[in-house]
């Protein structure tokens, strides 16, 4: 069976066809929630920003311009989702407060392997990183972005992404290396 284009699903629901936005959101929604979950930690908090995500999709598709792929404009409304969670999540927070450990996703079942031990710990690390380096990191590695699109996406230039990311990876292994020790 042929699997229809970003694209042409986009210009369907657009139209109104409720079964071309569902295919939309089937195709990213675990992107979207392990992109949540690593970036804020948690996994009700990860769930209510791909919530957020979809919903903003949603009401701003037919201004989606096709100029850049589909997947990067997600990334980027999603990057959106996640400051607002911090601006709204951060004034109630002590600073006395350590991030929350990372649960299990409930609804995806092949993701227990992702999560295993090895795996809540780097996501616990990636917590300690401010969240503009954690930014470039998340969509390096497991976005699967080139530099230049992660500049685009973030509105910084390749340069600063790349000092971000290596500063940033810098950070985790000291991280990492602490929790071994």
């Amino acid at each position: 069976m042929f699997e229809q284009t970003d694209e042409k699903l986009i210009q369907k629901a657009v139209k109104g066809n409720k079964s071309a936005w569902l295919k939309l959101i089937k195709r990213y929604e675990k992107q979207m929630y392990n992109y949540a979950l690593r970036m804020v930690g948690n996994a009700d908090d990860a769930l209510d920003v791909m919530q957020e995500v979809f919903i903003s999709v949603f009401r701003n598709l037919a201004s989606y311009r096709g100029e850049g792929a589909f997947k990067s404009w997600l990334y980027r409304i999603a990057h959106f989702r996640v400051i607002e969670f911090y601006r709204r999540k951060r004034p109630m927070q002590s600073l006395d407060d350590t991030p929350e450990q990372v649960s299990e996703p409930h609804f995806c079942p092949e993701n227990n392997l992702q999560y295993s031990q090895q795996g809540q710990q780097l996501a616990m690390a990636m917590q300690s990183l401010p969240l503009a380096q954690k930014s470039v990191v998340e969509l390096k590695f497991f976005g699967e972005f080139t530099f230049d699109e992660i500049a685009e996406q973030l509105g910084i230039s390749s340069n600063t992404a790349k000092s971000r990311l290596y500063s940033g990876l810098d950070k985790l292994k000291v991280v990492m290396e602490m929790d071994y020790v």
